[in-house]
Formats: C-alpha cells, sequence, structure tokens
C-alpha cells in the first residue's frame, strides 16, 4: 500500500500547480464601448505552460519510477521481508524527483508577470 500512497502524492503535486496556475489567471478589463485590455500577459502564459509540463512530466517519472519500484519491491519484500526498508528508501527517491518538479513548477509560475515592454 505504501507505493500507492506515494503515488497519490503525486497527484496531489499537480493539483497544487493547478491551482497555483489558475489563480494567478486574471480576466480582461473594459469591454463594451472601451477597449479591452488584458491583464495576462503572454510572458505568464508561457511562464505558466512550462510550470505545467514541468510538473506533470517529472510527475510521469516519478510515478513510473514509483511503479516499478513498488512492484518489484513488494514481491521482493514478500520473499525476504529485511528487503522493506531498501525498497521504502528507493521509493523515497523516486517520489524526490516529483517534488523537485513542483518546486521547478512554483518557481516558474511565480517568475515575472510584468508587462512587456512596448517595441
Amino acid at each position: 500500500i505504501i507505493p500507492v500512497v506515494m503515488a497519490g502524492v503525486i497527484g496531489i503535486y499537480g493539483f497544487i500547480i493547478a491551482v497555483v496556475v489558475g489563480t494567478k489567471i486574471k480576466e480582461p478589463t473594459g469591454g463594451g464601448s472601451a477597449p479591452v485590455v488584458p491583464q495576462y500577459t503572454l510572458f505568464s502564459a508561457f511562464g505558466h505552460l512550462g510550470s505545467g509540463l514541468t510538473g506533470g512530466l517529472s510527475g510521469l517519472a516519478a510515478g513510473m519510477a514509483i511503479g516499478i519500484v513498488g512492484d518489484a519491491g513488494v514481491r521482493a519484500t514478500a520473499q525476504q521481508p529485511k528487503l522493506f526498508v531498501g525498497m521504502i528508501l528507493i521509493l523515497i527517491f523516486a517520489e524526490a524527483l516529483g517534488l523537485y518538479g513542483l518546486i521547478v513548477a512554483l518557481i516558474m509560475s511565480s517568475a515575472g508577470g510584468g508587462a512587456c515592454p512596448e517595441a
């Protein structure tokens, strides 16, 4: 059950990224007779796209690693119980891949966001 719980934590990392990015998207102001002024710049949009891709791909890699290690580890632990600690350590290192992706994604989603200079 430990690999299943650790894989669920990876999903929570993705949810955190989605909430952070979703709260930073702003509707344009104006409309009607007033000109529409976008509040969500292209720079921010690409930063959030990169943030989502970073979190998603690192979560995919961490999930695959947890799945492979979890499968082999549970089978090995059933035959030799002293391998349990080693399996947990490897699972923690696999989980760290997703955590690093979360950290980088949060940094990418919070960077910049100012208006682009006019040419």
